[in-house]
């Protein structure tokens, strides 16, 4: 038996998505100086922030800035309850490889939240 949850829309994750990377490459931006100012590592920064801020958000609160503004959350797959910071972990590392994030199963949750044993819901 499964909680049953809420599918939220392939459009609004990618919107989550997209808000929470442009924040991360905002706050980059704002510390090396300004955008005509990055460095070439600077991507590198971005997804090293990125992750961060992804990891550590989905495992003290269930949602990242995006998550919040689109009116989502993270939670276990199986009773809906919230996830532990290994299971947080686990869905962060398979997000950033993408490939893992685009490919959905029958449930709409993709490989990312099949393996960490989580699903992204509306709130």
């Amino acid at each position: 038996m499964t909680y049953p949850f809420i599918r939220t829309t392939y459009r609004r994750r990618m919107a989550a998505l997209a808000l929470d990377w442009l924040a991360c490459y905002a706050i980059v931006a704002a510390l090396s100086g300004g955008i005509n100012t990055m460095s070439p590592n600077s991507s590198l920064y971005v997804l090293a922030l990125f992750f961060i801020q992804v990891w550590v958000l989905i495992a003290l609160q269930g949602a990242t800035l995006g998550h919040r503004l689109f009116g989502m959350k993270v939670v276990r797959f199986e009773d809906g309850a919230a996830i532990n910071p290994w299971q947080a972990l686990i869905r962060t590392i398979l997000l950033v490889l993408v490939v893992t994030a685009v490919t959905f199963d029958e449930n709409g949750r993709g490989i990312h939240e099949r393996l960490s044993g989580s699903v992204l819901t509306r709130s």
